[in-house]
């Protein structure tokens, strides 16, 4: 796996820690709420989704950082299937509520950017 790959998809797993963090223990607050186009009132019902999602941003992070770390042939095939991931859920985000433009490009760019540097 080329440097630039390896940059790319740890920085899409850093990301999404991030992501994790944000939904899965930082989303009732009210700054976190509005990112994800939330508000106190259906905090309570959305928190339960969150938290579960969270932990999905959390296993494609462990994958993409975990699969640099691994390195060889197996690490490359699990930092890249992860990255493919964050660009199709990116892509279905941006889809879905082009008003996460932002929060779907963070998903699509540096894990796209890594599986197109994986192809130099």
């Amino acid at each position: 796996m080329n440097v630039a790959t390896q940059i790319f998809a740890v920085l899409a797993g850093l990301l999404h820690v991030g992501v994790f963090l944000m939904e899965s223990v930082l989303f009732t607050r009210p700054n976190v709420q509005r990112l994800f186009l939330g508000n106190a009132a259906n905090t309570p019902q959305l928190q339960t989704f969150a938290f579960n999602q969270g932990f999905y941003n959390l296993f494609l992070a462990l994958g993409a950082i975990g699969g640099v770390i691994a390195g060889g042939a197996a690490g490359k095939a699990i930092a890249l299937f992860s990255c493919a991931c964050m660009v199709g859920a990116g892509v279905v985000l941006l889809a879905s509520q082009r008003r996460m433009w932002r929060g779907a490009a963070l998903q699509i760019v540096p894990a796209g950017l890594a599986l197109l540097a994986a192809l130099l």
